[in-house]
């Protein structure tokens, strides 16, 4: 279910960050290089990242865009009520995807098995096959106290994982929250 991709979602200082690359894989066969699979839903005030199939991971989004609407933004209800009815529903139980969604409050990972997971450190994320290369390399650059961006540690931390996962690629799309709102003019 997981094979294919890479989705890293890290919380630092200065913004909210969430990564993935964009190698559809299909067996052992690269299928597309770019797709797109890291999303800003409501307002663009949350990002979403998925890991599975492809036609299974958009109709989820759609799901939970339609629950974030449905309360105002809030993540944690939004993400258990996804989890629900993903769980409960006949045709959406079937769905092999494996979601990460964020914004400046927290991040959760969903799941069809009705998981919703908050990380320990509410700091990083990993979903795919590439995801614990991924999530290793955010950790040690964070815990190494390195001068860099969140922007900068997912990217590089993706970067890391697609040297080491066949399933990932450099083909690299990033969104970004900054902590603070910018106000526009």
């Amino acid at each position: 279910m997981t094979k294919g991709t890479t989705i890293l979602a890290v919380a630092g200082k200065d913004s909210v960050v969430m990564g993935g690359d964009g190698q559809v894989t299909v067996n052992q066969t690269i299928m597309k290089g770019n797709a797109r699979k890291v999303r800003r839903m409501y307002e663009d005030k949350v990002l979403t990242g998925f890991a599975g199939a492809t036609a299974d991971a958009f109709a989820l989004f759609e799901k939970f865009e339609g629950k974030l609407n449905e309360y105002g933004g809030d993540l944690a209800r939004a993400a258990v009520e996804l989890a629900k009815e993903w769980r409960l529903d006949r045709v959406l139980r079937r769905l092999e995807a494996l979601l990460i969604v964020a914004d400046r409050s927290g991040m959760f990972l969903i799941s069809g098995a009705g998981d919703v997971i908050k990380p320990e450190d509410d700091q990083i994320l990993a979903i795919g096959s590439g995801g614990p290369y991924a999530a290793a390399a955010a950790k040690a650059f964070l815990k190494s106290g390195a001068k860099m961006s969140t922007k900068d540690v997912v990217l590089e931390s993706l970067k890391i994982a697609a040297s080491i996962c066949i399933y990932t690629n450099e083909n690299i799309i990033i969104e970004e929250l900054p902590c603070k709102e910018e106000k526009q003019s």
